[in-house]
């Protein structure tokens, strides 16, 4: 949950998922108050550079978000309101 942590939390954990081997590192649930944003999902990409994918998830309401999100790194996206972001 990026936002319940600071960004040294946030790049301390990216940089540990990176060296275990994982594929992916993800901005949140969007259940502990807050969802991706574009800060945290650039952080992210920094971070684990082009070697894994960022997710971004929680309160993505429609197209503009997502757009937005992408266009700051997040090369996959979880949203429960996949129709409202096509319109």
């Amino acid at each position: 949950e990026t936002g319940l942590l600071t960004n040294e939390q946030k790049i301390i954990g990216a940089l540990l998922s990176k060296m275990a081997g994982a594929s992916f590192v993800k901005t949140s649930t969007g259940f502990a108050g807050s969802g991706a944003t574009l800060e945290d999902v650039a952080l992210l990409r920094l971070v684990v550079g082009t070697e894994m994918g960022v997710k971004a998830s929680g309160g993505i309401r429609n197209h503009s978000d997502a757009i937005g999100l992408l266009n700051a790194g997040a090369t996959r996206l979880g949203a429960s309101r996949g129709p409202d972001l096509l319109d």
